[in-house]
């Protein structure tokens, strides 16, 4: 017979060890720096990027120069001094990870110094005017203040580098997004291998209030602004079914060009040259931004999310050229090498697709299947669609298009599965390659 439970003996062991409390105490402590780390990211990203924009204004023709300049120097800086950092991020936490990584090996992949220099080469990246998103990187900015909080815990705390790695990385979502809800999923999809049972509320706390400090700052907003879609009837079906599949194909295909391009050996002459000379390649794939930017005028320059919330507001577009333009511009800028991620760019070439779809059936309400052209790319290109779900709910007012942006995500995730395998995981073990036992005879 299971024995009654002893409220009395329950709080004197819940309140009495004051190494729980401390833990708990470092823990919530840690996950506010983080987010505060990630606020901070984003504001001082956006005032770099806003600097390039107005250099490109007075002088057009200066990202010629200024871009590939950039482009080379980031990668010569990361590869010289911060090779952790380059990439998304998400890679070289998911490796940190790994049951292979010994804990004193974590560094490598993860820590506060790879976190400072991912955020100052990351601003660097977006005043040079290159196509990424911050929201990759902040997985890596966050994960490396939280791990920071494993020296002062004391012994038998219950919480494992683990746990503070898989918090510290959705909470960088969390607050990268304004989504907490979103980071919590981003834990589960992606990063949680083998949950915590006795830690998992204090780590999901810690989510979301690292979320919360993006909220508190930055206000309730969300990084494309609030979607109005109307127009969600039986009439939406089919322009959805097109949305989603074409959607799934895109992404599923921009996986697979990120793998073909980042991981595995070099069989292009393309690829062989990055090898070789990865400076040189670098400004070379800065020039090819910059010249794709100035034929875009300015629209594929950062996370391009100024473009988007003029296609929301239904301003001209012409199918198809934004969409190429940014899936192209994107694909060199993660293939240069410079520290990028691939969140915010996603969407935006999402939009782009479903705004374009729109155009070409006539569809009146152009704002719905923007959405789903946004959660459907994401969820392709990064094959975690209820991350995907998450945060472009976020962006839509109401609740009548919750349905469709969730089988919309499940629909293009199938389909970039059968045409790639999942990105993250396979960049992921690439990075593992660093280990000193991965490359050893």
């Amino acid at each position: 017979m299971k024995p009654a439970h002893d409220i009395r003996n329950t709080f004197r062991k819940e309140f009495s060890d004051w190494r729980v409390w401390r833990a708990r105490v470092l823990v919530v402590a840690f996950a506010a720096l983080a987010g505060l780390a990630v606020v901070g990211f984003s504001a001082v990203s956006e005032y770099a990027f806003a600097r390039f924009f107005s250099m490109y204004q007075a002088v057009w023709w200066s990202p010629l120069l200024w871009t590939p300049l950039c482009t080379a120097a980031i990668v010569w800086m990361t590869r010289r001094y911060a090779a952790g950092a380059g990439g998304s991020g998400i890679p070289q936490v998911m490796a940190a990870l790994e049951p292979v990584t010994a804990p004193d090996k974590q560094g490598l992949f993860v820590s506060l110094r790879l976190s400072i220099a991912k955020v100052l080469l990351t601003t660097w990246g977006l005043l040079a005017g290159l196509s990424l998103g911050r929201e990759g990187p902040s997985v890596q900015v966050a994960a490396g203040v939280m791990l920071t909080a494993r020296r002062w815990l004391p012994e038998r705390s219950g919480v494992s580098a683990h746990g503070l790695l898989v918090a510290g990385g959705a909470a960088g979502i969390a607050a990268a997004f304004n989504t907490p809800l979103g980071g919590i999923m981003f834990a589960i999809e992606e990063l949680s291998r083998t949950p915590e049972q006795r830690r998992s509320g204090l780590l999901m706390a810690a989510i979301v209030l690292a979320g919360l400090m993006g909220v508190s700052i930055n206000g309730n907003g969300t990084y494309f602004g609030l979607i109005h879609a109307t127009g969600i009837d039986t009439a939406l079906i089919v322009p959805g079914l097109i949305v989603a599949l074409a959607s799934g194909l895109a992404g599923g295909l921009f996986s697979r060009l990120l793998l073909a391009s980042l991981s595995g050996p070099p069989r292009d002459w393309f690829s062989r040259a990055r090898l070789r000379k990865p400076v040189l390649f670098a400004a070379g794939c800065g020039l090819a931004v910059a010249a794709i930017g100035l034929y875009s005028g300015g629209a594929v320059f950062g996370s391009s999310s100024d473009h988007t919330r003029e296609m929301l507001a239904g301003a001209e577009h012409e199918p198809g050229i934004f969409f190429f333009l940014k899936f192209i511009a994107t694909w060199l800028t993660a293939w240069s090498g410079v520290p990028a991620g691939i969140f915010a760019p996603s969407l935006a070439i999402g939009a782009a697709l479903g705004n374009d779809i729109a155009l070409l059936l006539h569809y009146p309400h152009a704002a719905a299947l923007i959405a789903l052209g946004m959660v459907g790319f994401l969820a392709a290109a990064t094959q975690a669609p209820l991350t995907s779900f998450i945060i472009v709910m976020e962006m839509v007012d109401g609740h009548a298009m919750v349905l469709s942006l969730m089988a919309c995500a499940m629909v293009a995730r199938t389909v970039s599965h059968v045409l790639s395998p999942p990105l993250y995981p396979n960049l992921a073990q690439a990075q593992l390659l660093r280990l000193p036992q991965a490359s050893s005879p």
